[in-house]
């Protein structure tokens, strides 16, 4: 499958605008944090939508790519623009658009699976799997990030973050996995350039990762506020780490 800005632009916005609606859901989190990310992924996909048009990509998956993040990128910056006028209210505008903007999203993803090379259903796979991957992991250092500005806040929706950013970590490096995947990588049946290095630093990204995962989820047990700080630091860490197994894999096994 091939690996381009674009794709993981919109593969990081869609997941991280799904979480985001996860969150946001409980209304529990302020107002600033639904204008942070709705502003930085609108602005991802926004470029990743003009990536797409400046692309060669042509046929019926880069049309389906360009109404799904064209869909994305509308029903955002809308839920911004409302939520923006009515911030006298504390509104964080309709929420059925943060379900839909990610909706648009995943479309776009199953469009650009079409054009990205390789088994479809596999391409697909990965897409979206990577979609969800990076934008638990982003969505949870940046809630850990919010309680700062928001110290009273329950640590519940940053664990519900982790534990699902646990729960979605195999799913992606089974997925990579997959002939032709990252194993050829690893035992030589795919040549990296550089005798194998390369797949072995994906290995250990991907288990680094969960690593830093998983100790965030015990650093989150402890009770002082402290911990919550020591969490968003793990969670930095495990967004470089994520990027790695998810970025390294697709560059390795382009066509």
């Amino acid at each position: 499958m091939s690996l381009d800005l674009g794709t993981v632009l919109l593969q990081w916005a869609t997941g991280g605008l799904l979480f985001f609606w996860w969150t946001a859901r409980r209304e529990v989190v302020g107002l600033g944090y639904s204008w942070l990310l709705r502003g930085v992924y609108g602005l991802m996909a926004l470029i990743a939508l003009a990536l797409e048009v400046r692309s060669d990509h042509t046929g019926a998956g880069h049309v389906i790519a360009m109404i799904g993040a064209v869909g994305l990128v509308i029903a955002t910056l809308i839920a911004f623009g409302i939520s923006a006028a009515r911030r006298a209210d504390d509104a964080r505008g309709p929420m059925i658009l943060d379900v839909v903007a990610p909706a648009f999203g995943f479309l776009a993803l199953f469009g650009l699976a079409a054009i990205s090379g390789g088994a479809y259903w596999l391409a697909a796979l990965r897409l979206l799997s990577g979609a969800v991957f990076l934008g638990a992991v982003t969505d949870a250092m940046l809630l850990g990030h919010w309680y700062l500005v928001q110290p009273g806040l329950s640590r519940e929706p940053l664990e519900e973050l982790v534990t699902l950013c646990l729960c979605v970590w195999p799913i992606e490096v089974i997925a990579f996995c997959l002939p032709p995947g990252m194993l050829g990588v690893l035992f030589g049946g795919v040549d990296d350039g550089y005798g194998g290095l390369l797949g072995w630093m994906w290995a250990v990204s991907a288990v680094t990762t969960i690593v830093l995962v998983y100790v965030t989820r015990l650093a989150l047990r402890e009770q002082y506020y402290s911990a919550v700080m020591a969490a968003t630091g793990l969670l930095y860490l495990a967004i470089l780490t994520a990027f790695g197994t998810d970025v390294v894999a697709r560059a390795l096994l382009t066509p």
